[in-house]
């Protein structure tokens, strides 16, 4: 591997299947969330170069797996970071579905490990277990699990699982399995990363809170003799200058209103979630606490849980605390942009040339009418190449 391809990121971009719009927290500018529209954001996607795209998990959402498997066919090149959900299905099931979907769509699979931090979702899962006990089931659940993709036969007799003879007989397409990414705040979470986890996510606070938990999480691996690789989630708001982007992030919640934001922050504090606390910590549920680092911007966790921050910036400033971050050590960056479909060229035209970005996004050789030109001028020349602003 050469120098330049080690300092490579990985860009994803999000699929939104918990709904889209212009606006947080209301039915204004809402737009359906169906599959030809799922299928414009991940063509969208595919052909802007970017790596992959999460597909978030939840009784918010339609199910990963399946938005997965309709859209893995349409593409080429995209990757799809999927959950598997430790307590909620059993890990010899989630091996089989892994196995299959990563030989479906020719190892483009990504496997998201997701414990779950809302014990009132959690109950309606059927799940009744604490804090600890749900990472005593996620290393358990991994540990059967990554096996089994080695192609393993297995017998196992944990505290919460038990499974005699479990195999998987028609292996992955990538060897022993998709890689593992997993995010986590809390010591027992950290523990599981360092043990077994192939890329380690943080959501988007500042750069020195960052670093801080990096280093943790860096520092327990080491101990086991492994070493991690790091991503970050965070939404986007960039536009030509810094004035429209603020502008777009002001209007981003101009239809917000204080019930909403309070029946929210009520929803985040019954959560078990280290994370989503560490969150919530960075705006108070205050509209007058949201630019929290330079660039950064905590609006979007007023009312959505998980990531709640937000890059906000003309491109340079954008590609300059994208690099910040980078030089923690993290490699992989998962975007979004509300709305989704319009942001992910938004972004994939602004910033992406800026950035170093991993083989798999960079711009491929092109034939003469597919751009990036601009359209024909006076019927019988094509526009110069204007040289970047940066």
């Amino acid at each position: 591997m050469t120098r330049d391809a080690q300092n490579n990121i990985n860009l994803f971009w999000f699929l939104p299947t918990h709904g889209d719009g212009r606006y947080l927290g209301t039915a204004e500018g809402g737009r359906p969330v169906d599959l030809p529209y799922l299928q414009q954001v991940a063509l969208a996607a595919d052909s802007l170069g970017y790596y992959g795209v999460l597909i978030p998990t939840g009784k918010s959402c339609e199910d990963a797996w399946l938005v997965a498997s309709a859209l893995a066919p349409l593409t080429r090149r995209l990757r799809y970071l999927v959950a598997v959900r430790p307590g909620l299905q059993p890990p010899t099931l989630a091996a089989r579905m892994a196995a299959t979907l990563d030989r479906l769509s020719e190892g483009r699979l990504l496997i998201n490990v997701v414990t779950g931090g809302d014990p009132v979702e959690n109950k309606g899962d059927g799940i009744f277990l604490s804090h600890a006990e749900r990472y005593d089931v996620t290393r358990e659940f991994l540990d059967v699990y990554t096996r089994l993709l080695k192609g393993e036969k297995v017998d196992y007799h944990g505290k919460h699982i038990h499974v005699e003879g479990a195999e998987v007989l028609f292996p992955p397409a990538q060897e022993n399995g998709p890689p593992l990414y997993f995010g986590g705040s809390s010591d027992p979470a950290i523990d599981v990363a360092a043990d077994q986890i192939d890329t380690y996510l943080t959501w988007g606070e500042p750069p020195a809170l960052v670093a801080q938990k990096l280093a943790v999480v860096r520092e327990r691996a080491a101990s086991r003799g492994r070493t991690l690789e790091y991503g970050i989630r965070l939404h986007v708001i960039v536009r030509e200058t810094e004035e429209e982007a603020w502008a777009a992030a002001d209007r981003l919640i101009a239809h917000l209103d204080d019930d909403t934001i309070a029946q929210a922050q009520q929803i985040f504090a019954r959560m078990d979630s280290t994370g989503q606390a560490r969150m919530s910590a960075l705006h108070k549920g205050s509209r007058d606490n949201l630019r929290i680092a330079p660039n950064l911007w905590a609006g979007v966790g007023l009312v959505r849980g998980g990531a709640g921050t937000a890059l906000v910036g003309n491109p340079q400033q954008v590609a300059e605390r994208i690099r910040e971050y980078q030089a923690l050590g993290i490699s992989n960056f998962i975007f979004s942009g509300y709305p989704h479909l319009e942001e992910a060229h938004r972004f994939a035209e602004l910033v992406m040339p800026l950035l170093p970005v991993s083989g798999a996004a960079q711009a491929k050789s092109r034939s003469v009418n597919t751009g990036p030109f601009g359209e024909t001028i006076g019927g019988d020349r094509r526009p110069a190449k204007q040289a970047s602003a940066s």
